[in-house]
């Protein structure tokens, strides 16, 4: 059974053609809790998907504004970190 701190700290895997690219090298990207630590980051990978982890680098990513008719606000803020796995070791996302 998962445990549900590790899926309050990694929210949702970024699928886009860049992070798409970068699999090949073993390196995944996870939209995060902007409060968490690259060591939380880490426990948490390697105990949801039972990989190694090498390294973690993370972004913080600024909100942006945005308008909906005469109404302006921003985006939420957040942050993203991207995982990079032991040699030979993979992730299935699908």
């Amino acid at each position: 059974m998962k445990d549900t701190k590790y899926l309050e700290i990694i929210k949702a895997p970024v699928v886009t053609e860049k992070s798409e690219t970068a699999k090949a090298d073993g390196k995944y990207t996870f939209k995060v809790d902007p409060k968490a630590n690259k060591l939380e980051i880490k426990e948490a990978i390697e105990k949801l998907f039972k990989v190694e982890v090498t390294s973690i680098r993370t972004i913080n990513v600024k909100p942006k504004k945005k308008r909906v008719g005469r109404y302006t606000g921003l985006t939420n803020r957040t942050k993203k970190a991207i995982v990079t796995l032991k040699e030979g070791q993979t992730i299935d996302l699908g």
